[in-house]
């Protein structure tokens, strides 16, 4: 059942669950058309009554649905940055998932914001996501660049409206307006060519794509960066990448671990490191909560799109810490996504990537039968594009270990055929 009202004291400028723009499919409040009330014809309690006890707003029936979709729990074994074989303590795209939700969440409630939406678009923001990490993604741009290319931004819109197939009647998780614009507005409003996913979504519920994205979506994206900074940090120290004497000199970072040490002196590594981004993430989410707080109150907004139309974001760290992020992804991006053992592994996913496109390309009969047939039915020889966008699906929709299990089976001569 969809709840009528907010029982929230929300900002006007929120997005409120009442007036959200709805779904592109009509869906009864009540869900199933099949209540079962037969088997409790002399039960006191009614179906209408435990729907009554049970009331979802429209987003919080979107963060259900995202958090049961077969493409989330797929996360659990999808690449952050170490491949799952490397440990199980590093992070996943699950676990990135889930720490950008409880940070955009948290946030969203102190600004007055609406927790739910902010939640749901946190929790989609990565379902289009390749196995192995951003190095899956390049190899699949590269081998699709005669059909479109590929993009997880993209593809995670696919999978939200037509590659989850769970219900009887549509494809897709068939979303609220305000999900999918967070979603399809991650980095911003779009301009330019838009890609033929996004388009065609926005032909039938117009994103309003050269806006900006409701205040919790904005949200959501920020919570992402301080979620990935951060934990970066956590995985790549205790992976040996680098070591405390190496950032002792970044910004924030400095004072953070000075007032560590003078707090408790010398910690273990361990409980350092946790100290350290405990402390980052609460720097970044005070300033970022107290600009936006500044930007909102100015701003005056008395509905949610006055946060849409106007003419720069409003939720946004201050220049001083914008400038600070920038160099610490900067150090990130030299000294962990490009170190020579993530490279090694980055160059054997992208094989791997590589290898199963070209061989599906040109055998698609090797694909399972559920991937051989394309929407309209079995894909002819002549429709490339077609081929090949599915492929690609499927191809994204693999788990890091699944991909190398599929990749052992078809290239690697023994007794694993099937």
């Amino acid at each position: 059942m969809t709840s009528t009202h907010e029982t929230r004291d929300l900002a006007a400028y929120a997005s409120h669950g009442p007036t959200s723009r709805g779904r592109q499919f009509d869906e009864a409040d009540t869900g199933s058309k099949h209540t079962g009330s037969k088997h409790r014809e002399n039960t006191a309690v009614t179906d209408a009554d435990i729907a009554a006890l049970l009331p979802r707003t429209p987003f919080q029936r979107d963060r259900d649905r995202i958090l049961h979709s077969g493409a989330f729990r797929k996360l659990k074994h999808k690449t952050q940055v170490f491949v799952y074989h490397e440990g199980d303590y590093f992070r996943t795209r699950m676990t990135h998932s889930i720490e950008v939700a409880q940070i955009a969440r948290s946030m969203a409630r102190a600004l007055r914001l609406n927790d739910d939406l902010a939640e749901a678009v946190a929790l989609a923001h990565d379902l289009g996501h390749t196995p192995f990490g951003h190095a899956g993604e390049e190899a699949l741009h590269q081998v699709m660049q005669d059909f479109g290319g590929f993009d997880h931004n993209e593809q995670t819109l696919r999978v939200l409206t037509s590659l989850e197939k769970r219900y009887a009647e549509f494809d897709g998780l068939n979303l609220t307006w305000e999900t999918l614009e967070g979603v399809a507005k991650h980095n911003g409003p779009l301009t330019g060519t838009i890609p033929s996913a996004t388009a065609a979504l926005d032909a039938v519920i117009d994103l309003q794509l050269t806006h900006h994205a409701s205040a919790e979506a904005q949200l959501a994206n920020l919570a992402d960066d301080i979620a990935y900074l951060s934990h970066d940090f956590d995985d790549a120290l205790r992976a040996g990448l680098f070591g405390f004497d190496v950032i002792a000199a970044l910004p924030q970072v400095d004072r953070i671990l000075s007032d560590i040490d003078t707090q408790y002196g010398a910690l273990e590594p361990g409980r350092l490191t946790h100290e350290l981004v405990r402390r980052l993430i609460s720097v970044f989410v005070s300033d970022l909560l107290a600009t936006s707080h500044e930007q909102l109150a100015a701003l005056g907004a008395t509905e949610a799109d006055g946060i849409r139309h106007h003419e720069s974001p409003v939720i946004c760290f201050s220049a001083e810490m914008a400038r600070d992020l920038e160099v610490l992804r900067e150090f990130l991006f030299t000294n962990m996504w490009r170190h020579y053992k993530v490279n090694r592994m980055t160059s054997k996913a992208k094989r791997v990537v590589t290898d199963l496109f070209n061989l599906f390309m040109s055998e698609t009969n090797t694909l399972p039968m559920e991937w051989q047939n394309g929407p309209a039915g079995t894909i002819a020889e002549g429709e490339v594009a077609a081929r090949a966008r599915i492929i690609a699906d499927y191809i994204a929709s693999m788990t890091d270990r699944y991909a190398i299990l599929e990749h052992q089976r078809l290239f690697e001569l023994g007794p694993i055929l099937r």
